[in-house]
């Protein structure tokens, strides 16, 4: 394990803290060195390694598939473009199934969410001490490589896709059409004010579920690796009963960051095709 905490509690706080850079409350500009530093920067505070990870895992992503589509014959297609290939026919299979209508926009934006948070919750699978002890090396104090486990980034993209459901409901059934919805469904048009806290409740929980959701199942699975990595400084037997389970924990882990960015995409792809429905 990476030198440093003494407690396991110690430990456990220094994996789960972002490398936070920020205003602190004297006004002078910096990184934060704890979680409560972090929390005192405010709302313009930025974890640097979220961004990092999530904006350079994006770009391996648009190179990697940009590369197989400059690189695709017709004749006998190389692994890599087998792998492109099915991945975008599964996606289109997943779009046909739930999008009814017809929309551009749906299937790349499918491909895209699948894609990026596979590509960061697939960070979770890298022993959590390496790339911290790497960092450490070149005086970062703390970095968390699991983009996914954060908050600001979980929000930040359903709070895109419910963007694109507000702008498609009121493009495609109007403002009047929108706001009807809202008004007058599921009861009587005279109980409009208990429809409006209804439908009102129901469109706001679709950002914070997929948001939640992902960070929760996400983070959970973070302190999950920690609390194994505390196991190897127990001595022999008990680091090499940790090593079992983190060998395990990962085959099943494997499982739950696929799911968490095929379920990501499906209700986002369920959302945008209600949003262009005249009912739901």
């Amino acid at each position: 394990m990476a030198a440093a905490p003494e407690t396991s509690a110690e430990y456990i706080k220094h994996h789960l803290t972002n490398l936070t850079f920020g205003q602190h409350p004297d006004g002078h500009w910096g990184f934060a060195h704890s979680m409560q530093e972090a929390a005192e920067m405010g709302f313009w505070a930025i974890n640097v390694d979220s961004m990092l990870f999530s904006v350079g895992l994006g770009v391996l992503f648009l190179w990697g598939f940009r590369k197989a589509a400059k690189t695709a014959t017709a004749g006998v297609p190389g692994g890599w473009q087998n792998f492109v290939e099915w991945v975008v026919e599964f996606i289109d299979q997943s779009v046909r199934g739930s999008f009814s209508g017809k929309n551009p926009l749906v299937g790349p934006l499918a491909l895209t969410i699948f894609i990026w948070i596979f590509l960061m919750n697939l960070m979770d699978l890298i022993p959590v001490d390496w790339l911290p002890a790497v960092a450490g090396l070149a005086g970062v104090g703390h970095l968390k490589v699991v983009s996914s486990t954060d908050p600001n980034v979980t929000f930040g993209l359903s709070l895109s896709v419910f963007v694109l459901v507000l702008y498609y409901s009121i493009k495609m059934k109007g403002v009047g059409g929108f706001l009807g919805e809202l008004a007058f469904q599921p009861f009587p048009k005279f109980l409009a004010p208990v429809n409006l806290v209804l439908e009102g409740v129901t469109l706001i929980a679709k950002p914070v579920s997929l948001s939640l959701r992902l960070f929760g199942n996400m983070y959970a699975g973070e302190m999950i690796f920690i609390l194994i990595a505390l196991m190897y400084g127990g001595g022999l037997a008990l680091g090499a009963f940790g090593g079992l389970l983190q060998l395990g924990w990962a085959i099943f882990h494997i499982l739950i960051i696929t799911l968490q960015a095929f379920i990501f995409m499906t209700l986002t792809i369920v959302y945008l095709d209600m949003a262009c429905q005249e009912h739901h």
